[in-house]
């Protein structure tokens, strides 16, 4: 199967094979019980304390399959979402939150999906996007991932993935660019650094028009009131008992907080049941891996970054034409976000598309029936996101445009650290039997 420029073609051995179906069969709950954070790799050091311990082995990278199986754990496609089945205030009509019409391996408010992917080897640094992406067709017409040749399902999500750079992002290994505890060994070499991030203006987009579906509007709350011009909707919404703006930008950080730490959860519980050795962690500076570290030598990812005195934190806002987030300087202003936003769930592809595939008998018939963003609805949804905008000079206003929680950092362990300061059954089964199983 051909794969642009980015990842390799992924080619599965029998070995690998053999330790796929291996991999199948191993139970959740012990994934479950079984989860550590098991941090010392193959070449690691740590240089002194109770624990100082060197490795005799050279760091060992992932392979491509153990790198790609991560990948598709972590952010891959698992079907056709099946929206919000039913609001009384909206009935007849169906329910239209959802921003995209797939499903990932994690779950996301109302259908949302405003996560993409960075993740950065000894390979380079790369772009996973799937918030879009088509489950890929069943020979049965069905809905759901398709039951295809393995290199097949592996290289659907490698296929996907952009490469930014031939180099591993490099972080200084101090404070605070790292956390001190993460100094010895964060993004350390033969790693692979797996790094989610949310577009939390367009999460608040989509909790805009959310909100404005229901009957809510927000007001000013830092300033004390009312957003002008919000009296001309009253047939539409109740201008007379708004919602804090905070309390929204709040609720939008905190669900795509939610979407970010599950994903990179089942990355961690494929961890297990591989036998590979790493952890979720958040001690790495965010605007240091964005691209607001303040060196000229520590981009990052080089997002943009917007500076204003009157916010405490420089404010990345996205990397031009790879992620972009629904704010300015990606569009002119926050109505052409808004006007981008609805063409995300009605145009083409998007989940409120008639002619878009999906898991009903009718999907024509779901899709269709959901109402639109009608005019007058998206110069609501414009009225309070510039005003947001021009009053506090960036969209959202009290957090961050662009966010990161936790990362997966995932890596060949060294068993001798555990047998040597541990106690039996510090690693399971599947990390004791890596090397054969999944090596040869």
């Amino acid at each position: 199967m051909s794969v642009p420029a980015g990842l390799p073609p992924v080619t599965v051995t029998e070995v690998e094979r053999a330790a796929i179906a291996r991999l199948a069969e191993f139970p959740l709950v012990e994934a479950i019980f079984g989860r550590r954070s098991r941090r010392f790799p193959l070449g690691g050091q740590v240089p002194a304390g109770p624990l100082a311990f060197r490795s005799r082995h050279e760091p060992l990278p992932l392979s491509d399959v153990e790198r790609a199986l991560l990948l598709a754990t972590v952010a891959g496609v698992t079907g056709w979402h099946y929206g919000i089945t039913h609001h009384p205030g909206y009935a007849p009509a169906f329910p239209n939150y959802s921003g995209s019409a797939a499903g990932r391996t994690f779950p996301s408010a109302a259908g949302f999906h405003t996560a993409e992917f960075f993740f950065t080897d000894d390979s380079g640094t790369y772009f996973l996007s799937t918030s879009d992406t088509p489950p890929g067709p069943r020979p049965d017409g069905d809905a759901g991932p398709a039951p295809v040749d393995l290199e097949h399902r592996l290289n659907a999500v490698a296929g996907r993935v952009r490469r930014l750079s031939d180099e591993r992002i490099w972080l200084p290994r101090e404070q605070p660019y790292l956390e001190g505890h993460n100094t010895w060994i964060a993004n350390y070499p033969g790693s692979l650094l797996v790094i989610p991030v949310a577009d939390i203006a367009q999460h608040t987009l989509a909790n805009l028009a959310f909100f404005a579906q229901n009957g809510y509007v927000v007001y000013d709350d830092v300033n004390g009131r009312e957003i002008p011009g919000i009296r001309a909707f009253a047939d539409r919404v109740d201008v007379d008992d708004p919602v804090p703006l905070s309390f929204v930008e709040q609720y939008s950080l905190t669900e795509a907080t939610a979407e970010l730490m599950t994903s990179v959860y089942n990355g961690q519980l494929l961890l297990q049941a591989m036998g590979l050795g790493g952890w979720t962690f958040d001690g790495i500076d965010r605007p240091t891996i964005l691209g607001a570290s303040g060196r000229d030598d520590v981009p990052g990812l080089g997002f943009h970054v917007q500076t204003d005195e009157r916010w405490p934190l420089p404010n990345p806002t996205g990397l031009p034409g790879v992620f972009e987030a629904y704010c300015r300087p990606h569009f002119p202003d926050m109505a052409a976000a808004v006007e981008a936003y609805a063409e995300r769930k009605f145009g083409p592809g998007g989940p409120f598309h008639p002619d878009t595939p999906g898991p009903w008998r009718d999907t024509p018939g779901v899709r269709g029936a959901a109402a639109p963003h009608d005019t007058r609805f998206k110069e609501l949804l414009s009225l309070q996101a510039s005003y947001v905008d021009e009053t506090f000079g960036k969209f959202p206003a009290t957090v961050p445009t662009v966010w990161i929680m936790n990362y997966l950092q995932a890596q060949h362990i060294d068993l001798e650290f555990y047998d040597t300061l541990f106690k039996p059954g510090a690693y399971l089964d599947t990390h004791r039997d890596h090397g054969s199983t999944w090596h040869g």
